[in-house]
């Protein structure tokens, strides 16, 4: 007796719907990392690339550090609304330790009334390290006036960490 030797059939559009539909859910997982990377982007800027910018953008999603003015602190208490005003400071570290680290770039940045200075006002509580000469890194949007909305507000305060940083040896 002979043994039957039968093949079954492969069936070739059952390797393209697979395909396809590989395909189908690649292109949404692209589709929705592109438009979510375009929503979530910021402009990370300082107060003269703002001030160059300004025009394109009012309204856009803007995080930007500059030096607190203290002379320019006005807190209404009763409807939390914080105004004060920032001076420009470098974006780049390397810069800023080339001029004598961040303490010194902030305290010039106030002292410099010729630098660019940029009004902000902020709706919440005021930050207890708010203060003369502290950074301010704010993210938010400028207005038509030029006036930029903070809806977040980090600040440091250099001088405050300074103090307990002991002296580095200098090797000559």
């Amino acid at each position: 007796m002979e043994e039957m030797k039968k093949e079954i059939p492969v069936k070739k559009g059952g390797q393209t719907k697979f395909l396809i539909g590989g395909a189908l859910i690649i292109a949404a997982i692209i589709l929705l990392i592109v438009t979510n990377t375009k929503a979530g982007a910021q402009y990370f800027l300082t107060v003269d690339e703002l001030e160059q910018r300004q025009s394109e953008m009012v309204g856009k999603d803007i995080r930007i550090s500059g030096a607190v003015i203290g002379d320019s602190i006005v807190y209404d208490s009763d409807n939390l609304i914080l105004n004060f005003t920032v001076a420009q400071v470098p974006g780049d570290n390397d810069e800023i330790e080339a001029l004598g680290g961040l303490a010194v770039v902030l305290h010039n940045a106030v002292m410099d009334k010729s630098l660019n200075r940029l009004p902000v006002v902020y709706e919440g509580v005021m930050p207890d390290l708010l203060r003369d000469e502290a950074q301010a890194i704010m993210t938010g949007h400028l207005d038509e006036n030029g006036l930029f909305h903070a809806e977040e507000l980090l600040l440091k305060c250099p001088t405050k960490y300074e103090e307990a940083v002991p002296e580095q040896s200098v090797e000559g």
